[in-house]
């Protein structure tokens, strides 16, 4: 079905790579970010626009990871939602900077699993809603399998954050639990059948 939305495709990815380059709008807010935009993670949000913009510029990860390099690709428009453009990042950059105002330089290389992540645009251009830090493959990197901010404090053996959400995945002991069980009734099940043949 042909999209009804105002803006078409490639006007829409281009404006995603606007929005990117702009530091994901924070470098002109007034202008890039809808005064309804909402940011969400895996973990954080819904934020309103100037808590993501004063949470975002705070990490000042430009300053920390001067050389990285967000690495997006796969740019295409959801068919679903003809207004919001899909793409995938795979962040590479070097902890050369200080990171939110003290945390120093460690020098430690950091590589990004793929992430997932969209930007969804009103008839005005202006991003309505980001996502970012959806990861593809924990297995990929070395940030412990998380992503955006979370996956970088990780990475260079500074994460504050206690709690799960903030942490690599590690199965509870309920999913431990759950899997040996079901272990358990296939190697009964596959007893019993032995005695049938």
């Amino acid at each position: 079905q042909q999209s009804t939305f105002p803006i078409k495709g490639d006007d829409l990815i281009r404006l995603a790579k606007e929005f990117i380059a702009a530091n994901n709008g924070c470098d002109k807010p007034d202008e890039m970010l809808a005064d309804d935009f909402t940011f969400a993670g895996p973990v954080v949000g819904p934020l309103p626009k100037d808590t993501f913009v004063k949470a975002f510029t705070g990490f000042k990860v430009g300053e920390a990871f001067p050389d990285m390099k967000a690495n997006p690709y796969n740019f295409h428009v959801d068919p679903f939602e003809p207004n919001r453009v899909w793409f995938v990042t795979r962040a590479v950059g070097t902890h050369t900077g200080v990171m939110m105002g003290k945390i120093e330089p460690t020098n430690i290389k950091v590589y990004s699993p793929p992430q997932a992540q969209s930007v969804t645009f009103n008839e005005q251009g202006q991003a309505t809603h980001l996502t970012v830090g959806y990861v593809m493959d924990r297995q990929l990197g070395n940030t412990g399998g998380l992503g955006g901010v979370f996956g970088l404090l990780h990475a260079i053996g500074k994460s504050p954050f206690a709690f799960p959400e903030g942490r690599p995945w590690k199965p509870s002991w309920q999913y431990r639990l759950f899997m040996f069980m079901g272990n358990l009734a296939a190697k009964v099940s596959g007893l019993f059948s032995k005695k049938d043949e």
